[in-house]
């Protein structure tokens, strides 16, 4: 298989659009692997001759970072728990009591700021707008910390695996097939380890939960 030609046939608008629209989705709640993809664009954007923008990518993911946020923020205000009872159904590993309780304890925590440093951690990404939604968070001061997230995240994960990828390039000859191939190995390890720490921190929380006798995810958070 010539994998020159297969990614030369991909629009560069299809990749943007894909981009953008995996993160939206992942923004608003629906477990998709928008951090592989973001990682996998920009370094596709780092070849000799790359068909496609690096500010592109970046824009698309920062874009679909903050729309789906707020989407995610207005669904949760307005359906809540009805939203994460649907999503628990459906993805019973990724939304269940114990990380929806893991979340609402670091909103309780960290406020308006578990909304901007939630882009940098898998779980809180995912839950950031419509927990902020059903919590009843100000719209204004979540916004704020949704959009300079979103381009702190977006931007800056783009942009310094971008760079990376320029570095690897004087050492690759043939960029598009070993960028892809580094892409999404590089993209799988690290979900995978932020997977994992966060899945630990989950667990931590819902034992010592038990160990009190207390609700691992309770209606309102005191």
């Amino acid at each position: 298989m010539d994998f020159n030609a297969l990614l030369d046939a991909v629009p560069a608008q299809a990749v943007y659009a894909l981009t953008g629209l995996i993160i939206l989705v992942e923004s608003i709640g629906i477990p998709l692997p928008g951090e592989i993809m973001l990682v996998t664009a920009s370094l596709l954007a780092s070849g000799p001759e790359p068909r496609i923008s690096i500010h592109g990518v970046a824009a698309a993911a920062i874009v679909g970072a903050a729309v789906g946020d707020s989407i995610g923020y207005f669904v949760g205000r307005h359906f809540g728990d009805r939203l994460f009872g649907w999503l628990g159904e459906r993805f019973p590993h990724h939304v269940n009591d114990e990380t929806i309780g893991y979340a609402k304890h670091a909103f309780h925590r960290h406020g308006v700021w578990a909304v901007f440093f939630g882009r940098f951690v898998a779980l809180l990404r995912i839950f950031a707008g419509p927990l902020a939604g059903s919590l009843r968070m100000s719209y204004p001061r979540f916004l704020l910390a949704n959009v300079t997230g979103a381009f702190a995240w977006a931007g800056g994960l783009a942009y310094g695996v971008h760079f990376l990828g320029k570095v690897a390039e004087k050492w690759m000859h043939n960029f598009s097939f070993v960028g892809l191939i580094v892409a999404l190995a590089f993209g799988v390890f690290v979900s995978t380890v932020m997977r994992k720490r966060i899945s630990a921190n989950v667990a931590a929380y819902a034992e010592a939960k038990r160990a009190a006798g207390e609700e691992i995810n309770p209606t309102t958070v005191a």
